[in-house]
């Protein structure tokens, strides 16, 4: 969840007629720069009423989603390549630098912390439809260390992946938790010993 985008860039070019990706450009924008996502600031923004602003992205949950799966995708590339080595020493490098971005993000911190309730959900349940998508990422890197054989998992893939998953949320989110400050660094021994 490490991408950046200035403040200063407008919402659609001046002329041109507004797009869905204008939107999800824009709602992508406010997210990083701490704002909430107001359906109504946003359809203002572009120039078109909220009906076609809700055609275009779906509700301001779908969008949230989507502005969240976008920002992890990226994050989890940007781990990939800091991820060295092979089998659970790769995975746990990864899933601790993927972290390191999403309690690091700015956007995150404010939504966690000015719409907690609502992150919790968007994040954790499956029919909201981001777990899900982290879930197949994480099985994908541990169906690749396995199918090379140089990681040997006692349960199944996706089973492992969703518990790691659910560390990697436990993590995020342990300040509305527990109270204590989220801390990448905690879930590395956790992985390691999952992933043995």
């Amino acid at each position: 969840m490490a991408a950046r985008s200035g403040s200063s860039e407008q919402a659609v070019p001046q002329g041109a007629r507004p797009t869905a990706a204008d939107a999800r450009r824009l709602a992508l924008r406010t997210y990083l720069q701490g704002r909430r996502l107001d359906m109504r600031g946003m359809a203002a923004e572009l120039g078109v009423n909220r009906a076609t602003l809700y055609r275009w992205v779906g509700s301001r949950d779908e969008l949230l989603v989507d502005v969240l799966w976008v920002l992890s995708d990226h994050s989890l590339q940007v781990a990939r390549k800091q991820a060295t080595g092979t089998g659970s020493e790769r995975v746990v490098r990864l899933v601790v630098a993927f972290l390191e971005q999403v309690v690091d993000n700015h956007g995150m911190k404010v939504f966690l912390r000015d719409e907690s309730d609502l992150a919790l959900r968007l994040l954790s349940r499956a029919d909201h439809g981001f777990q899900p998508r982290l879930v197949e990422a994480i099985r994908a890197e541990l169906e690749q260390e396995v199918a090379a054989g140089t990681l040997v998992l006692d349960v199944d893939v996706s089973e492992a992946a969703f518990v790691v998953v659910r560390i990697i949320g436990t993590y995020t989110y342990l300040d509305l938790l527990t109270g204590e400050t989220p801390d990448a660094s905690r879930a590395e021994p956790i992985l390691r010993m999952l992933l043995r």
